[in-house]
C-alpha cells in the first residue's frame, strides 16, 4: 500500500523560509516522477498546479512562479520527498500536497502538470504567508 505522509508548512511572513516534508513508503515502481502541487484558497482540487518535480535520475524542474526561490530534493530514490521554500510571498498562501506516480515526469514542466495523472498524494499540509 503506497502512502505518502507530510510535514512542516505553517506560517510565516513575508520573506520567511519554510521546508515541507513527505515521506513515501510501498511505492515500488523503479522510474517515477515525485511533485509538489498547491491548491489556493477558493481553488477545486481541479485547479491544483504545480510547483516542483523531481525524477528518478534526480532531475527537477520547477514552475517559474518558484523558480529561484523553492528548491525540491528526496532524501533518496523514492524516500522522503522535500520543499525548501525560500523568500515566501503572501501569493505563496495555499494547501501543498506531495504526489507521486510511475515513469517520467511530463517534459513541459510543473507549469503545465496534469493533477490527474498522479494517483497517490499525501494529505495536504496548509502553508500561510503575511505580508
Amino acid at each position: 500500500q503506497v502512502q505518502l505522509v507530510q510535514s512542516g508548512g505553517g506560517s510565516v511572513q513575508s520573506g520567511g523560509s519554510l521546508r515541507l516534508s513527505c515521506k513515501v513508503s510501498g511505492f515500488t515502481y523503479s522510474t517515477y516522477c515525485m511533485a509538489w502541487f498547491r491548491q489556493a484558497p477558493g481553488k477545486e482540487r481541479e485547479e491544483r498546479e504545480g510547483v516542483a518535480t523531481i525524477d528518478y535520475f534526480a532531475r527537477t524542474m520547477y514552475a517559474n512562479s518558484v523558480k529561484g526561490r523553492f528548491a525540491i530534493s528526496q532524501e533518496s530514490a523514492k524516500s522522503t520527498l522535500f520543499l525548501q521554500m525560500n523568500t515566501l510571498q503572501p501569493e505563496d498562501t495555499a494547501m501543498y500536497y506531495c504526489a507521486v506516480k510511475p515513469f517520467d515526469c511530463p517534459s513541459r514542466g510543473p507549469d503545465f502538470l496534469d493533477s490527474t495523472a498522479f494517483g497517490y498524494w499525501g494529505q495536504g499540509t496548509q502553508v500561510t504567508v503575511s505580508s
